[in-house]
C-alpha cells in the first residue's frame, strides 16, 4: 500500500477520548510498533484510519450532525440516510436508489476525497478512496418484503444474492448494517445469510473487529459491522451510544473501528 494512502486518510494524530474504557470488543490497545498508549487510554498513531459506521434511522438534525462530526471518523458507512444530510469537510455518495422517500439505503463518506462507483447491489453504495475501494451495505432483514432491491424469497436467499453481488465488486473496506449479528443466534437476519457473509469476507480477506461487540439491546450482538483488510493492524474496536441525553438519535448505536494499514495487502 501506497504512503500516499494513509496520508490521504491519516492528516492528523489520532487519540481516543479519555475515559471510554476498555474496548467493548474484546481487542487491546497494542503498543506496537508505532503505537503509544498512555494510562489514559489514549492510542496515538499517524498512520491510524478510524472507520464508524452508523444506521441514520433517516433522521437528521443538528444533534445528528454534531453526533457524527463528533466521531472523528476518516471514512464514514452509513445506512438509512436522509436526502437532507451535509456533513461539513466531508464528500458523501449515496446510493442511486431510495429506501424510502427522501432516504438513500447508504451513502460512504470522506474527509479527503472520493471517487463514486457504480454501486454494487440496490441498497449498496462503493466509493474508491486513493486506491481502495469502499462499501456500505444494509443487507436484507427477515421483515424486509420482496422486491427492488432484493432477489429471492427467504432471507437467506436474498442476503446470499445480495452478498454475491457486493463480494463480485471486491470491496477493500466494506461495512454498513448487515442485520447479522455473525456472533450466536441470529436473531434479525438467517443463519445461511451469516454463513455468506462470513465466505465473502474470508474470501476478501477481510476480517470483522466488530463482531462481538454489544447491541443496544442488552444480550444481543451487534448487526452493524465494518471490515478491514485482515493485515490491518487493529487498535480498537468499540460502540458509541447513540443515546444522547437521554433521546435516542436513531434506534442503532454507532461503531468505530481505529486500525494501522500496512504496506502487505497491496
Amino acid at each position: 500500500m501506497a504512503n500516499g494512502l494513509v496520508r490521504g486518510w491519516c492528516q492528523r494524530c489520532v487519540q481516543l477520548e479519555e475515559g471510554r474504557g476498555t474496548p467493548e470488543s474484546g481487542y487491546e490497545l497494542k503498543p506496537a510498533d508505532g503505537y503509544v498508549v498512555d494510562g489514559g487510554g489514549r492510542v496515538r498513531n499517524d498512520e491510524i484510519v478510524r472507520v464508524g459506521t452508523w444506521n441514520l434511522e433517516g433522521r437528521w438534525d443538528a444533534r445528528h450532525l454534531e453526533f457524527v462530526l463528533s466521531l472523528d471518523c476518516d471514512v464514514l458507512l452509513l445506512t438509512e440516510v436522509c436526502s437532507r444530510v451535509a456533513l461539513p469537510g466531508y464528500q458523501l455518495h449515496a446510493t442511486a436508489g431510495w429506501m424510502a422517500r427522501g432516504r438513500h439505503w447508504a451513502a460512504v463518506g470522506s474527509r479527503t476525497g472520493l471517487r463514486p462507483l457504480p454501486d454494487p447491489h440496490g441498497a449498496s453504495a462503493m466509493v474508491e478512496i486513493d486506491g481502495l475501494r469502499v462499501c456500505t451495505s444494509i443487507l436484507p432483514w427477515r421483515s424486509c418484503g420482496g422486491g427492488t432491491p432484493w432477489s429471492g424469497t427467504s432471507t437467506g436467499e436474498k442476503t446470499v444474492s445480495a452478498v454475491a453481488a457486493i463480494e463480485a465488486s471486491e470491496p477493500d473496506v466494506w461495512g454498513g448494517d448487515w442485520n447479522h449479528g455473525l456472533s450466536g443466534t441470529e436473531y434479525t437476519g438467517s443463519g445461511l445469510g451469516a454463513d455468506r457473509i462470513r465466505t465473502a469476507t474470508e474470501r476478501l480477506g477481510l476480517v470483522v473487529p466488530t463482531v462481538g461487540l454489544p447491541h443496544r439491546r442488552s444480550a444481543l450482538s451487534s448487526i452493524d459491522h465494518v471490515a478491514i483488510p485482515s493485515s490491518w493492524d487493529v487498535a480498537l474496536a468499540d460502540r458509541v451510544s447513540g443515546v444522547v441525553d437521554g433521546v435516542a438519535l436513531s434506534d442503532h448505536d454507532a461503531y468505530i473501528v481505529m486500525a494501522a494499514p500496512t504496506e502487505t495487502r497491496f
